[in-house]
């Protein structure tokens, strides 16, 4: 059976894992399941940014997808960044196996303001959504509110949506069919 397996990368604050499987389970018609947490490379950090690199998390997301495995979407509250990018909200194998999110800029403590769990809840299930779309073949959309919009900054992930627009919704649905016969 396919599972779309979702696993926190290091410690994970919160409720942010149980939003993330909801929003996966309206969207996916895969049973959802929950990997033990996933140690964050020793080799990841970054001390001269101060951040963790993205590609040696999902190195070791690709090592731990199981065997029934036909996603896997670490999540995770270290800061993100690639050598050409200063941070990243997610990254995501596009039409592969393995996505990641980062809580870390998704929180409003990061930007100097007290926490808001709605935002936060709003802003989790909008970067998962769009980095397992990339899995599913899903490039960045044209329309603003839809969740595989690109966002560069914190303002463009909260104005959009937390779904999928029509034509990218029909796409998803056509690339989860195609993958689920594999």
């Amino acid at each position: 059976m396919n599972t779309l397996y979702v696993a926190p990368v290091g410690s994970v604050a919160g409720p942010p894992l149980d939003w993330i499987e909801t929003a996966a389970r309206a969207w996916f018609p895969f049973p959802i399941g929950r990997l033990p947490t996933l140690q964050i490379p020793e080799d990841a950090y970054d001390a001269v940014r101060e951040q963790y690199g993205s590609v040696e998390l999902m190195k070791a997301l690709a090592r731990a997808v199981p065997a029934d495995g036909i996603r896997l979407l670490g999540v995770t509250e270290a800061d993100l960044g690639l050598p050409v990018l200063t941070f990243l909200f997610g990254q995501a194998q596009l039409n592969g196996p393995v996505a990641l999110v980062s809580l870390c800029r998704l929180r409003q403590e990061f930007y100097g303001m007290p926490p808001d769990e709605e935002l936060l809840r709003q802003r989790s299930i909008k970067e998962a959504l769009h980095e397992l779309g990339h899995t599913f073949g899903l490039t960045h959309c044209a329309q603003p509110a839809c969740v595989m919009s690109l966002a560069t900054h914190i303002g463009l992930v909260d104005s959009k949506g937390e779904s999928y627009c029509g034509p990218c919704a029909s796409r998803l649905e056509r690339r989860v069919a195609a993958s689920a016969e594999k």
